[in-house]
């Protein structure tokens, strides 16, 4: 992309270097915006085309760049070469940088930087994204916003670049905790609590049956009881396990609609209960699998017993663990989806625990586990509602939608909204995951009230004001302007800014696509929001002649564009009033 001038950068290098222009795309590279107003628009990396370059005694890098650059020639799209700090500097013709620009946004419309030559090429690939993943009958707590919303971007990203993307919610509905829950409900549980707010009773219930464990050894032995019934298959047992998944999604479904995330699959570790049995068998026959004085199966990924190496897959009394079913739901996925790639979201504790099951895939001679990829993320601390410590994401969505009305109604310029709390809710959530998105994944990040929601400043409030501002321009002179430009009209440093950022696009959804880190598309839409801040103050559409308004609404409309496409990836939905 870069509207092809990448490209057509890359093709008279390619004469002058006789390599093929695809091999010199990925070093020439849109500049960012600079402070200064005369800056080109593209440069080539000297280093990285002498990277495959072995010879230490070739002559300084500079000298290097300056030869190269006195080869190349200006033409109709370069209209000026120079050289820079290890670079060769590319500016483009002004007029047909701004018109070139501007139509491919237009025309391309969401699609625009994803049709780039940086993803030229691209082999479409069949991707499995396993997010959010909640456990059943615990309510939805916010440790699991993390994984929801960043599982979320990543599928959409995948999807956007034209990918087969199958959207995997791998509910916790199995294991030792419906043991004390199924024991719990038959002590404390009440049925009409259960169907008129599930997950807090079901909760309640979970917290009360821990604490009478730790102090009475026989309610701790009926709950392992109950869990051996489940395993084995016992119709009371399990229909009361139904129960509670099946009221539990119900409530999850209604969250997960508030946040506009959806998944194609709701399984479980409750589907993999029998193939985990068969996973044992496969482990057993590869002499993988070694007793332990206690009685329970491990198998030793070191081969040499070192303790930090074992996994312990089945308990005493021969029922599975969560290793021995994630390695069942793996195999099951390979056999009913035939992926390229599986991508799991979860938090870095569970980094070890799928180290080693991909690790234990690999030694039961599944070469493909080599296309499983862990990504994890850091801890929110600090994220409490006005009544305290918050466990619950429901909680986090209400307040959220409670704060931003109350900063709405108190800001004097708020239009009149047909649906407020939608609204408020939209912005709420802009402001959440941009919070969450702005530093690395792998960051633990303290969550702040205040930060969340400054309308000034990096914040998704200020992406949504944006977005909605630029929109009420197009309402508001739309009409009149939008027909034909003339592109002569847009050479202020203010407009060539803004063009040069709109160019870069590609590039930041390229490297987005290679780390899986939302925080590049981030700070580029925060920075176009800045550009369009100050264009919106000095480059003025009211009572500029015909065709200057018009060829700054196109700009103005280019950006907001733009930026509506960036903030879906995200997983945000733009607002268009507030």
């Amino acid at each position: 992309m870069a509207c092809g001038f990448r490209r057509a950068i890359a093709c008279q290098l390619s004469r002058v270097l006789n390599l093929p222009p695809e091999n010199l795309i990925t070093s020439i590279s849109a500049v960012p915006v600079s402070q200064k107003e005369e800056v080109a628009d593209f440069q080539l990396s000297v280093d990285s085309l002498l990277e495959e370059d072995n010879d230490h005694s070739r002559p300084d890098i500079q000298v290097q760049a300056k030869r190269l650059a006195e080869k190349l020639r200006c033409d109709t799209v370069v209209s000026e070469i120079s050289t820079g700090q290890r670079t060769i500097n590319f500016k483009i013709n002004r007029e047909l940088l701004t018109k070139t620009v501007l139509q491919q946004v237009i025309e391309d419309g969401s699609k625009y930087g994803l049709k780039s030559e940086l993803f030229s090429g691209l082999p479409r690939k069949k991707i499995v994204v396993e997010f959010s993943s909640p456990n059943v009958a615990k309510k939805f707590h916010v440790g699991h916003l993390r994984s929801t919303i960043i599982g979320n971007f990543i599928a959409n990203l995948k999807e956007a670049l034209g990918h087969q993307v199958i959207r995997i919610n791998y509910l916790g509905d199995w294991g030792m905790q419906f043991g004390l829950l199924g024991t719990g409900f038959q002590l404390f549980g009440y049925e009409e609590k259960l169907q008129s707010n599930p997950l807090q009773h079901l909760f309640e219930v979970y917290v009360q049956v821990n604490k009478e464990a730790a102090d009475d050894k026989s309610v701790a032995k009926s709950a392992q009881e109950f869990f051996q019934r489940l395993e084995l298959g016992d119709v009371q047992a399990l229909s009361l396990w139904q129960k509670f998944r099946d009221l539990s999604i119900e409530e999850y479904v209604r969250v997960y609609k508030r946040l506009g995330v959806y998944f194609d699959e709701y399984s479980g570790e409750s589907f993999y209960r029998e193939k985990s049995q068969e996973v044992l068998k496969l482990l057993e026959s590869k002499g993988l699998l070694l007793k332990t004085i206690k009685g329970t199966a491990v198998v030793d990924l070191s081969g040499n017993g070192d303790p930090s190496s074992i996994c312990t897959v089945m308990r005493s009394d021969g029922t599975s663990l969560y290793a021995t079913r994630d390695l069942a739901a793996a195999i099951d996925r390979m056999d009913k989806y035939n992926f390229d790639t599986m991508i799991y979201v979860t938090d870095k504790g569970q980094k070890k625990h799928f180290q080693q099951v991909f690790q234990m895939l690999k030694i039961m001679g599944y070469d493909w586990a080599e296309r499983c990829q862990h990504v994890p993320f850091g801890v929110v601390q600090g994220m409490k509602t006005r009544r305290g410590d918050v466990t619950f994401l429901e909680d986090v969505l209400n307040e959220i939608q409670l704060r931003m009305l109350q900063n709405m109604a108190s800001i004097k310029t708020t239009k009149e909204l047909k649906n407020p709390q939608e609204t408020a809710e939209r912005v709420g959530l802009a402001a959440l995951i941009i919070q969450d998105f702005k530093g690395l994944l792998l960051s633990d990040y303290k969550f702040s009230w205040d930060r969340v929601f400054q309308s000034r400043g990096d914040t998704g409030v200020f992406l949504q004001y944006t977005h909605a501002r630029l929109h009420s321009l197009e309402e508001t002179f739309g009409c009149g302007y939008l027909n034909d430009f003339n592109t002569a009209c847009l050479q202020e440093p203010q407009s060539v800014s803004i063009l040069q950022h709109l160019l870069r696009f590609d590039e930041v959804l390229y490297k987005s696509s290679q780390d899986l880190q939302p925080r590049h598309i981030v700070s580029y839409l925060l920075t176009l929001s800045h550009l369009a801040a100050v264009a919106h103050k000095t480059l003025q559409i009211k009572d500029s002649p015909p065709e200057v308004a018009g060829a700054r609404l196109h700009l103005f409309k280019a950006v907001r564009s733009v930026l509506g496409n960036g903030m879906k990836l995200l997983g945000i939905t733009p607002v268009c009033r507030m």
